[in-house]
């Protein structure tokens, strides 16, 4: 039997919702006895340790029944995402409108596939940084300031924390 990633998404998603919490990324790395299966959780007031602990207690208990990991010993590791999260699905960008963000291209954008800048909008699949705001000096080709991508396009996306002084 393969290992099933939705299976234990929507395994971890169940044991998740019933304490306020979101499933974010789940992922099953190395081979042999080196496996790790990794799940990211979050909520809105940030994730606390005991949220991790539980959720790898119950997750941990279902998936050994379940036998939803095939293949013998893993390691189950349940964090938050931390302050430079990855934003991966649409709802990402919708929840971070207005926060910095650094992001990677698949395909070259007015010559250039890296950005930093604020995110200023998502809609209908596409995302607009507002370049000024970077902390370094993100140029494309035509020198705009504001910048429109294909949600398609971004390779990789996270947050950039910042910090009040």
């Amino acid at each position: 039997m393969a290992f099933e990633v939705e299976r234990v998404r929507e395994i971890a998603e169940r044991v998740a919702a019933s304490s306020g919490l979101e499933v974010v990324e789940v992922e099953l790395r190395g081979g042999g006895k080196a496996r790790m299966l990794r799940i990211v959780i979050d909520k809105p007031a940030g994730v606390t340790h005991e949220d991790c602990a539980n959720l790898s207690r119950e997750v941990g208990t279902i998936l050994d029944v379940e036998d939803a990991v095939p293949g013998g010993s893993y390691t189950l590791e349940v964090s938050s995402p931390g302050l430079d999260r990855k934003l991966v699905r649409p709802a990402d960008y919708e929840r971070f409108i207005g926060s910095r963000v650094k992001l990677t291209t698949r395909n070259p954008v007015d010559g250039n596939r890296f950005f930093e800048g604020k995110l200023e909008s998502f809609q209908e699949g596409r995302l607009t940084l507002d370049l000024s705001a970077a902390r370094k000096k993100f140029r494309t080709n035509n020198g705009a300031q504001r910048l429109e991508i294909e949600l398609a396009n971004v390779e990789k996306a996270n947050l950039v924390p910042e910090f009040e002084m």
